[in-house]
């Protein structure tokens, strides 16, 4: 089986700087990676090259086996769910919760004058569950919280059954209660053998759910180590990326870091 993922010698020029690579990097499936690294590192040019977003300056990306540049990617991001705190102002303001996530399966963001069948609705509902704020189906997608609306997201990313979930800091301005549901709730799907390939981009270990198999972490566009997770999350590469002594904790699954 071909790998999701596979990049060749990539790189992102903007003007006469790299902001990302050279970069060699493979995502097979069954895989749950994390992107790390300080502010800068390129973990979100990375990401948007995941989601089809950009292309690169140099070298070749292929995704799901097709060459970006050679594929009409609207046709390969249905293949794709993806979650960014940068989407939340696209949904119309009066939209509720269930139609954020039923409107995936047609792409698109705002009820409009499509139809949806039984199955469609069964599955909408059977993800808020999932997510553990079916209750909310009838709200406002406006009105919930940081934590609501970050699970919503990820029951609209997983509608279509996509070959591929992005994450983009899933748990960024989350208070500790809902970091951590939000993380056991992400434990979960790692589990699952059904769940799609994952890469979650983060700037915290803390943030890393249990199951995580890989990492790659980057620093001012470079990789700095990738790999197994326990062994690109270290004392050593940690310190390096972030340019100081930092000290990795590893405690039940999950990751804890501090300087020293």
């Amino acid at each position: 089986m071909s790998a999701i993922y596979e990049f060749n010698n990539v790189s992102v020029r903007r003007g006469d700087r790299n902001i990302l690579g050279p970069i060699d990097w493979a995502v097979n499936h069954g895989e749950r990676w994390v992107i790390l690294g300080p502010n800068g590192a390129g973990k979100t040019t990375l990401l948007q090259l995941c989601a089809t977003l950009i292309h690169p300056t140099s070298g070749d990306v292929k995704i799901l086996g097709q060459l970006l540049g050679k594929v009409d990617v609207f046709e390969l991001r249905t293949r794709i769910g993806i979650t960014s705190s940068a989407f939340v102002k696209d949904f119309p303001e009066d939209e509720i919760v269930m139609d954020v996530v039923l409107t995936a399966a047609y792409a698109m963001l705002g009820r409009w004058q499509e139809s949806y069948d039984l199955w469609d609705e069964s599955r909408a509902k059977g993800l808020l569950t999932a997510l553990g704020v079916r209750d909310l189906g009838l709200r406002l997608f406006s009105s919930l919280s940081e934590g609501e609306k970050k699970r919503v997201q990820i029951a609209r990313a997983l509608m279509t059954d996509p070959e591929l979930l992005l994450l983009d800091e899933p748990a960024s301005s989350l208070d500790l209660g809902g970091r951590e549901d939000l993380l056991v709730r992400l434990e979960r799907l790692a589990k699952d053998p059904l769940s799609p390939a994952t890469v979650i981009v983060t700037h915290h270990v803390e943030e890393i759910p249990i199951g995580t198999t890989h990492a790659l972490l980057l620093k001012d566009g470079e990789v700095i180590a990738q790999g197994a997770v326990d062994r690109v999350i270290t004392n050593a590469f940690m310190s390096q990326a972030y340019g100081l002594a930092i000290n990795v904790h590893h405690e039940q699954g999950r990751y804890f870091a501090r300087a020293l």
